[in-house]
């Protein structure tokens, strides 16, 4: 899929599932931008996290390796 330098995301979905979608999000009084923005901001600081701990984890089990 193309993806141009401009800050606009284009994708295409079904119709209902678009309507059902922008019904939800006005019922929280926001934007189909406002939820997108926040949401993807959410899983990009869940993935990030995720991979945090799971240096974490590599971290602490290298190191008690180490002790044995």
């Amino acid at each position: 899929m193309a993806r141009g330098q401009s800050g606009r995301i284009v994708l295409e979905v079904d119709p209902e599932l678009k309507n059902e979608l922008y019904s939800a999000i006005s019922k929280k009084g926001m934007t189909l931008k406002d939820w997108f923005v926040d949401t993807a901001e959410q899983y990009i600081k869940y993935q990030v996290s995720e991979k945090q701990l799971t240096f974490d984890f590599l971290s602490t089990s290298s190191q008690n390796d180490d002790k044995k």
